[in-house]
């Protein structure tokens, strides 16, 4: 992808996020002096102690000793995972007595439309990961098409909580017990015009998922699996259900991730998420079909406080025709 390609918003945002420099992905090594240490599984998740710290206060916004790439990067919904799919993983490198925040902004852009996606989360003591989203949806030429302008965008909210369950994909490498979590994100999707109006489909719903990580160390592998339960259409960016309002059941979809750390500051991967698929052929034909969308993405800590993700997407069928995609973001915290 051409740097004049990414939508401007995309850019402005991306070079905004460098300049503040503040968070990175997550498992390599920890900082000079956060030595790793030993602790039971319920303790919250590859915490450190420095000696003598025997509280349990809550610290706020100090660089967490947890391993780097530990928390994954921001998925386009806002939660630590994937650039496509949640993992079990609390987003960001606090432990067990600390508060962290971090920021991301992503840009996605197709043949035929551009995603920019950004936002904030929170981790609270390495249980619970809190997060906001927002994703600007641009129909570009498809829009001019239909009528609604060449700059018609389509954005919608998510809020998004995650918690961590049982398990420690860091500490528990004697086991092939996964660390386990379960995440609502509730979207809220803003067009009054397509969405609501012209498809009838309504705006708001709530997915449900649950997602197992298991990090091998010794391997430098990650590998994840999420089920969802969704009404979403194309991740709620053309609603929830089916047309006027019917078709409201919860379907089940899978996702999946798998990564490689190949040095301490890069690792590669790929992704894979099902869609609900229940608009196919409500413009007569295969129109709206929705297939499973692929990534190929590599994720680079440039720092310990940044991290720069970008992949290749195969986002499947979008409206009339398959659609790849250029991906790039930036995720900055602490």
């Amino acid at each position: 992808m051409r740097l004049n390609d990414i939508p401007r918003a995309a850019m402005a945002a991306l070079a905004g996020a460098a300049l503040c420099a503040l968070s990175a992905p997550a498992f390599a090594e920890t900082t000079p002096g956060d030595a790793e240490t030993a602790a039971p599984a319920d303790s919250g998740g590859g915490d450190t102690q420095s000696p003598g710290d025997a509280s349990h206060e809550l610290v706020p916004f100090r660089n967490g000793g947890r391993l780097l790439l530990t928390g994954g990067v921001s998925t386009i919904e806002g939660a630590g995972g994937g650039g496509l799919v949640p993992w079990a993983l609390i987003g960001g490198y606090g432990t067990r007595d600390e508060f962290g925040i971090q920021s991301y902004v992503t840009g996605v852009k197709s043949e035929d439309f551009a995603l920019v996606a950004f936002g904030a989360s929170a981790n609270i003591k390495n249980r619970l990961e809190i997060s906001l989203g927002r994703q600007n949806f641009h129909l570009r030429d498809v829009g001019k098409a239909l009528g609604l302008g060449n700059d018609f965008i389509i954005s919608q909210t998510i809020i998004g909580a995650k918690v961590r369950l049982i398990g420690d994909a860091v500490l528990d490498q004697n086991t092939l017990v996964p660390q386990i979590s379960v995440g609502v994100q509730h979207k809220i999707n803003d067009d009054k015009t397509v969405v609501g109006g012209a498809l009838g489909l309504r705006r708001s719903s709530t997915d449900f998922y649950i997602a197992a990580t298991k990090l091998f160390l010794d391997k430098n592998l990650l590998v994840n699996t999420t089920v969802r339960l969704t009404k979403a259409n194309q991740y709620g960016i053309l609603g929830f259900g089916g047309l006027g309002g019917k078709d409201q059941a919860y379907k089940p979809t899978f996702e999946a991730s798998a990564a490689y750390l190949l040095t301490r500051k890069l690792a590669f991967g790929a992704e894979v998420r099902t869609k609900s698929n229940r608009l196919q052929g409500a413009l007569g034909g295969d129109s709206f079909r929705e297939d499973a969308a692929y990534d190929i993405f590599g994720a680079y800590a440039l720092g310990r406080n940044l991290s720069l993700t970008a992949a290749y997407v195969d986002l499947g069928h979008i409206a009339l025709k398959n659609q790849h995609a250029a991906y790039l973001s930036l995720q900055v915290g602490f």
